[in-house]
């Protein structure tokens, strides 16, 4: 009796050592990568995108998508199938990761490197695009540094220059308007800081910038009646009374053609309705 259990504890033993090699590493043997089975390209990338989607967000709060695990997904194609339609694929879905993951030097990265390694793939516009969005999303208030925001108007540009007809150009031009007007308040700052210490010249120069290179963006009148303002303070009163006219002409119904009228005489100034 003994003799049997002995025997049968044997055989139980074996089969379970054996277990682990039968089930493919389902007990903690090696899995397919490492007795070198690559899986294909099609599904590291399905693999890379489901992680992607799965990802959930905690009490609409906290993202727990794990943005590096589907990042590694779509590196292994890249360096095992190189030459396939999926690596160019997985550089785009690496660089739209960490644009999702709000990484936005290495989406930077990633979509400039889309953009010279694959000029003539269509998705170049997008990348474009997206390129202009990660230095938006770095940018500051016009009170503020304003180099992201000219990176970002730049290559806005190139996307209305080169792809005028896509549907990225339409997203691009009311974006690239939003930061002109951007651009241009922050020359009025630096304008109004020099009328603040009564450097008027210097302040000129601002308030004509932006009329010269921001004009129709609705700077105009703040523009003209402040560079009006300078004239006046350095004694070129006609100069300053032209610019004066202009407003009252032009925008008759505002609080700055008020203030215009205070600087012309009575007769210049069109009787109220």
């Amino acid at each position: 009796m003994r003799r049997s259990l002995f025997t049968a504890s044997r055989v139980l033993l074996a089969v379970a050592c054996a277990a682990p090699l039968v089930l493919g590493g389902c007990l903690g043997g090696p899995t397919a990568y490492e007795l070198g089975e690559v899986p294909s390209a099609e599904d590291l990338y399905k693999e890379g995108r489901e992680i992607l989607d799965e990802g959930s967000t905690f009490l609409w709060v906290f993202d727990m998508t794990d943005y590096q695990k589907a990042i590694n997904k779509f590196q292994d194609i890249i360096d095992n199938y190189p030459y396939s339609d999926y690596a160019v694929l997985a550089e785009l879905a690496i660089a739209d990761t960490y644009y999702q993951d709000e990484e936005w030097e290495d989406a930077l990265s990633y979509y400039r490197d889309f953009s010279d390694l694959h000029p003539d793939h269509p998705r170049v516009a997008y990348t474009l695009l997206r390129t202009a969005l990660c230095h938006y999303k770095q940018s500051r208030n016009e009170g503020r540094d304003q180099t992201f925001t000219r990176l970002a108007v730049a290559n806005l540009d190139q996307v209305q220059l080169r792809f005028p007809s896509s549907t990225e150009a339409a997203e691009a031009e009311t974006l690239w308007l939003e930061l002109r007007k951007r651009l241009g308040s922050h020359v009025l700052l630096i304008g109004d800081f020099y009328l603040d210490r009564d450097e008027f010249q210097s302040a000129a120069e601002r308030y004509r910038s932006v009329l010269n290179e921001y004009p129709g963006l609705g700077l105009d009148p703040e523009a003209l009646y402040k560079l009006g303002v300078c004239f006046e303070s350095m004694q070129r009163e006609e100069e300053a009374s032209r610019i004066f006219q202009v407003i009252l002409d032009n925008y008759g119904d505002t609080e700055i053609a008020e203030a215009a009228a205070e600087y012309l005489p009575a007769q210049q100034v069109p009787a109220a309705n």
